[in-house]
């Protein structure tokens, strides 16, 4: 048989039997969709091909001969049997029925209101950045800008300008609307490349570049009050400082910063945060307090969404199990199983 016949033949047959032919030959095959397991087949294919094709044939056979009345199922072949009870793990413990979808889909929204009391981290990172600067590591919607609006708060009471930085010009616009609608509007100014409104507020939002050059202007001699007067930087999605294009603009901005301006670096996804405090500290003139959280205030919850409208939840549980073993819901998997054999009915995707 040459190679192109057993991918056809292959791609004639169901997911199941090819999960079968897959067992003790590819590992986590489960993971993979029909084209994925028709080419990990073949690659193993070339150190016993012969092998893969009895196998095959024996599950053809099996397919083919009548059910037998006892309701028994044929036996695997031989091979494959010796590989499963080699390289089988045992059975998973027993688990909790699997969570309905209402269930799944209860709690979402928003929460009811209730008496804010800041986190522990929050307090503490409000408390540092009024004496050093501060890099805070914390999950997505945790709550950074609160501290950021609470940090920005004291420094405009001190008579001190408050400049908030992002990568993004759209990014801008939208806090410029929302710290507006906080502090009012003469108190808050933007400066991006498409816009300048309010250039002398106490507050302004602008994108990490333009400060980089504002910061250039005043090393080559150009007064600039605002920056006489600056007394907190917050630099919003600090990550960007590993990005291989732009990553040089927030050193830059960081390098340049006035020594009496605090350093607010926020982020969600600092691989080494770490290393960005220490290296605040060996060249800022005082030491960068590392603030971080692990823990998700908003939990996060997985679906699957078939092309269809249907939706199922991803895992057996509310919450995706970290750290143990992800055990698919049953809908989820029969979905995709569902949308495996509408798409690729012939081993190839439809054109």
């Amino acid at each position: 048989m040459t190679t192109d016949e057993l991918e056809r033949l292959l791609a004639q047959q169901p997911v199941a039997v090819l999960h079968r032919l897959a067992r003790g030959r590819v590992q986590r095959h489960f993971r993979s969709g029909k084209r994925r397991l028709i080419e990990l087949l073949l690659q193993h294919s070339g150190h016993n091909r012969a092998g893969l094709e009895s196998d095959l044939q024996a599950l053809l056979e099996e397919r083919q001969a009548p059910s037998e009345p006892s309701g028994r199922r044929m036996p695997a072949p031989p091979s494959i049997t010796r590989k499963k009870m080699q390289t089988q793990p045992p059975p998973p413990p027993s688990h909790e029925p699997s969570i309905s979808l209402a269930s799944w889909l209860e709690g979402i929204g928003v929460p009811p209101p209730q008496p804010f009391i800041p986190d522990p981290w929050q307090t503490e990172a409000l408390s540092a950045v009024s004496e050093t600067d501060v890099v805070i590591s914390v999950p997505t919607g945790s709550g950074k800008t609160y501290v950021a609006i609470d940090a920005a708060r004291r420094a405009m009471a001190d008579n001190r300008t408050v400049i908030y930085t992002s990568p993004l010009k759209a990014l801008s616009n939208t806090k410029y609307t929302e710290f507006s609608r906080l502090f009012g509007k003469d108190t808050v100014g933007i400066l991006t490349g498409d816009r300048q409104e309010n250039s002398q507020a106490p507050l302004l939002i602008m994108t990490t570049e333009i400060l980089r050059n504002l910061l250039y202007d005043a090393a080559g001699g150009e007064i600039d009050v605002r920056l006489d007067t600056l007394g907190l930087v917050i630099l919003d999605e600090s990550q960007y400082l590993a990005d291989p294009e732009r990553g040089v603009v927030w050193e830059e901005t960081i390098i340049f910063c006035p020594s009496q301006a605090r350093l607010l670096l926020l982020s969600a996804s600092i691989g080494n945060p770490q290393d960005i405090a220490d290296w605040l500290t060996s060249i800022r003139p005082t030491a960068c307090r590392l603030v971080r959280h692990s823990k998700r205030t908003v939990p996060l919850r997985a679906g699957y969404l078939h092309p269809n409208g249907k939706l199922s939840p991803l895992f057996r549980t509310v919450e995706i199990p970290y750290g143990h073993p992800h055990q698919l819901h049953p809908e989820a998997k029969r979905l995709f199983v569902e949308y495996e054999e509408e798409t690729l009915p012939s081993g190839r995707p439809r054109r």
